[in-house]
């Protein structure tokens, strides 16, 4: 079995900065999809806050946000350290 010193140790794809930034596009989703639930309309009643600002132009804009996020961190390489 080969032993591996600092300098010859594979790299990972992604860092630890990676999975930071996919963790905030997560919750970026997730806060986009809770923002769109709500109460529906039935056949016995209306519900006018169907097409609320809410649910219709904020919810979906920040999941829409949170999934181009989610790409960025994917393909974001941070820089190396010129030593």
């Amino acid at each position: 079995m080969k032993q591996l010193d600092e300098n010859n140790k594979p790299s990972l794809p992604l860092t630890k900065a990676n999975f930071i930034f996919m963790a905030i596009a997560g919750l970026l989703i997730i806060v986009g999809f809770l923002l769109m639930v709500g109460d529906s309309s039935t056949t016995e009643a209306f519900n006018p806050d169907i097409f609320s600002t809410r649910r219709i132009v904020v919810g979906p804009t920040i999941a829409f946000i949170g999934f181009v996020a989610m790409g960025v961190a994917i393909i974001y390489r941070p820089r190396k350290k010129n030593d």
